[in-house]
């Protein structure tokens, strides 16, 4: 600042700010920061998650309340070097305190701001529960198997990818079941959300097999646009991976799922092969993997092995499968038309 400059509000000498004010008057003239002594917000009285940024969110205490002091904290414009400082202080269900110091830098000078502000808590009802209570629901998911009922252990496998995925996937308001229950031969749900749906049902083919029928009806009109809802009907296979299968007069051992149908292994030979569902509709399951046993290898030559029987703990010997490579301790048999046969792939963890 050039000699003689003085402080246009008081008439001080220098030194002087930017804005030729001396440091007292800068303060007196400067708000650093402002916080209100109350903010308020909402939470669902059904489902417990609150309004952050015009969605509805499930959030702990303390980051909730970095949250409201985030949208509600204003600094002067110029600061620099600024930190905030929290601490939250739980008052009762719906109210907090929040202890906040503020400090940072203006024309080189430190300012320091101290503030309590109470966050007190109102109840509201978010979206996605207002549409529950109404039953509301885009999508309906049906749960079959070709040719045979669900047993309840296939339900519960099937139903409990569902809740894997909304673990995994970002939280989203629609994402909720409306209403489930068993019907005939399967299980029926009603989901909030078409891509919800569309999501599982992509999971399920991928992790089960089977095929997914998709179909869309118009229930009515919104603001000009046809609301629709949309209909999944998931078959699943009735054999799984692992097990064998008896299919053009040969045992075939189901080897991994892809989009038209199940890839296949021949038993006996090392020869592999797809085939589309439809194939598929006349086979019979030989062994499933849930009476398939790990045995150990007792004695072994170049053609065969000697295992215990898992039924009866009487020796039995067996044929070895063409991958065997005479390292693996142990082999994976079947009981296919009286007898136990040694299955490929064991040796690989296939």
């Amino acid at each position: 600042m050039e000699s003689g400059a003085f402080c246009i509000a008081c008439g001080s000498p220098s030194p002087l700010t930017s804005q030729r004010l001396c440091e007292g008057c800068l303060r007196e003239r400067t708000t650093f920061s402002q916080v209100p002594d109350r903010i308020q917000q909402y939470r669902c009285a059904k489902c417990s998650m609150h309004e952050v940024e015009k969605r509805w969110v499930r959030i702990e205490d303390e980051e909730l309340g970095e949250v409201r002091l985030r949208e509600n904290l204003n600094v002067v414009e110029g600061a620099t070097g600024v930190s905030v400082d929290m601490v939250y202080q739980p008052i009762d269900d719906r109210t907090a305190r929040l202890h906040v110091t503020i400090d940072g830098r203006l024309e080189g000078l430190e300012f320091s701001d101290n503030y309590e502000v109470l966050l007190q808590t109102s109840n509201a009802v978010c979206p996605s529960c207002t549409r529950k209570a109404g039953a509301y629901f885009e999508a309906t998911m049906q749960l079959r198997s070709a040719g045979r009922r669900l047993d309840d252990d296939e339900l519960k496998s099937l139903r409990g990818t569902l809740d894997e995925l909304l673990d995994e996937v970002e939280s989203d308001p629609m994402f909720f079941v409306t209403k489930e229950g068993p019907v005939t031969g399967g299980w029926d749900l009603q989901l909030g959300s078409k891509s919800l749906a569309r999501t599982w049902a992509r999971r399920l083919v991928k992790r089960y097999g089977g095929t997914v029928k998709e179909t869309s009806t118009l229930v009515g009109m919104r603001e000009g646009m046809e609301v629709t809802r949309l209909t999944l009907s998931y078959r699943k296979p009735a054999y799984g991976l692992g097990d064998v299968l008896r299919w053009k007069k040969n045992n075939w051992l189901v080897d991994s799922w892809q989009k038209d149908g199940p890839t296949l292994r021949r038993l006996d030979r090392n020869e592999r092969t797809g085939a589309t569902w439809r194939d598929m509709e006349k086979t019979s399951v030989a062994c499933s993997l849930s009476n398939q046993r790990v045995v150990d290898v007792l004695n072994r030559d170049s053609s065969g092995a000697e295992v215990m029987n898992p039924e009866d703990f009487r020796v039995v010997t067996v044929a070895l499968p063409y991958d065997d490579d005479g390292s693996s301790p142990s082999l994976r048999i079947a009981f296919i038309e009286d007898s136990w046969m040694a299955l490929p792939g064991h040796a690989r963890g296939n």
